[in-house]
């Protein structure tokens, strides 16, 4: 993990996507997973299904997902007829016990990377082994310049109620620089044809702190996206993953030098990141995580999000994919041929897990419901019986000490400071055995 004192942006993950660390879950508690499957769910408890499409035109260079950029029509048939595989075989265990999924995403890679055809084929079959017509949102990631009219038509047919357009930032050369595939032109192009098409729920990435970014251009991606209108828009702090086409190849530029293209600090970002919030802000949006802003809360919703951060199951598939279920977590195996051949066998691609505990189960849920910016004592006393001001008594303290929160009448809130930088807090609720080891 990024040390929490760490201003310059050096090696390692800055953003907390689960707990415990990666780095403890292991190959040798993959029956812990098989378990996991055989058993019937805690009643009430929601079901969710990620599936990883892990192919792109471009590998962005800062990029530390499992994606390939070299595989033909062929490869990319076997790979979805693998996924649908593992969605079968994922349907017939005991865990699912009568579940309609709540919500679906496709993450990447570039799920939009797929042809109309191939997309068709995909969910068809997907539908018919788990349905999602009742499900309260199916997400969508796309890069822009894979996207046609008609490719969006048919999603828009198939169910897909959110897309999400990874479109990081608007300036040629800093797209180009960081390995983006798409142009400026694509990204309105492609919203355009959204938008015709009829999808009424659109969010839009963004990345501060792209190598190259400065003042001007940041302040006029946020103006154009602002002038675009979308009902959500997630706004991240660059970080250099140890995996990354950066992380081996980029060198760390000192402070005093004088070119062009070099990577922003963590004070830097910040800042862009508080002047967006302040835009949008300004511009009728409102403020929904610590790094997402949207139109209206009431009516603009990330299920996705918002489940798994509350516990809920969720099937992951496709090549290195995460997933949890019945309290645990699991990952698919990591490469390639590992995947399809285990597929090819019919067993499930498990590569690694970890069974959480109740506590580390509490710990998870107050670590990534604090990026909304609060917290409600009462939800965690009735879900685990237990008083969070009084288990993290320690680690809250430090925080309101340290600015970073207040304590309310319901339970704890961020400051604006805070909000800006949480994730390189939520460390002080970890077991201690975590404090010093690697995140991923």
């Amino acid at each position: 993990m990024v040390g929490v004192d760490q201003e310059k942006t050096g090696l390692g993950n800055y953003f907390i996507a689960n707990y415990p660390p990666f780095s403890a879950w292991a190959k040798s508690q993959a029956a812990e997973s098989h378990a996991a499957l055989n058993r019937l769910p805690v009643p009430g408890t929601p079901l969710g299904l990620y599936l990883h499409i892990p192919f792109c035109r471009k590998r962005c260079k800062f990029c530390y997902f499992r994606v390939y950029t070299d595989k033909n029509a062929k490869g990319v048939g076997s790979y979805l007829d693998a996924i649908i595989k593992e969605v079968e075989l994922l349907a017939q265990t005991p865990c699912v016990g009568g579940r309609h999924l709540d919500y679906v995403y496709f993450g990447g890679g570039t799920p939009s990377y797929l042809s109309a055809d191939q997309l068709r084929g995909m969910m068809t079959k997907l539908r018919a082994i788990l349905p999602w017509d009742q499900a309260r949102e199916v997400a969508f990631e796309c890069e822009p310049g894979t996207l046609q009219k008609h490719k969006l038509e048919t999603l828009k047919d198939l169910g897909v109620t959110r897309l999400s357009l990874g479109v990081e930032n608007f300036k040629p050369s800093i797209l180009q620089f960081n390995g983006r595939a798409h142009l400026e032109d694509e990204v309105y192009r492609a919203y355009g044809w959204a938008r015709e098409v009829g999808f009424e729920q659109i969010n839009i990435d963004l990345i501060a702190g792209m190598v190259g970014e400065d003042d001007e251009n940041w302040h006029d991606c946020i103006r154009k996206t602002i002038a675009m209108a979308p009902e959500s828009v997630t706004i991240y702090q660059m970080e250099l993953p140890y995996n990354t086409t950066f992380s081996k190849e980029l060198k760390q530029i000192d402070d005093a030098a004088s070119e062009p293209l070099q990577i922003a600090d963590w004070p830097t970002k910040r800042r862009w990141v508080q002047e967006a919030f302040a835009e949008f802000v300004a511009a009728g949006y409102e403020v929904s995580s610590a790094y997402t802003v949207v139109k209206k809360k009431a009516t603009t919703k990330f299920v996705y999000r918002d489940a798994l951060w509350t516990g809920a199951d969720m099937f992951g598939t496709g090549v290195a994919s995460f997933g949890h279920v019945n309290g645990v977590h699991i990952q698919n195996v990591d490469t390639w041929e590992a995947y399809l051949e285990a597929l090819g066998r019919n067993e499930l691609p498990i590569g690694r897990a970890y069974a959480t505990t109740v506590d580390e189960r509490l710990t998870r849920e107050v670590v990534l419901n604090l990026k909304t910016g609060s917290l409600e004592a009462a939800y965690f006393r009735e879900k685990f019986g237990v008083d969070i001001r009084t288990r993290f008594a320690e680690a809250f303290a430090k925080l309101e000490r340290d600015g970073w929160l207040t304590p309310t009448p319901a339970g704890y809130e961020l400051t604006p400071a805070g909000f800006l930088q949480i994730d390189r807090h939520l460390p002080n609720f970890f077991d201690a055995k975590y404090w010093n080891t690697r995140y991923a």
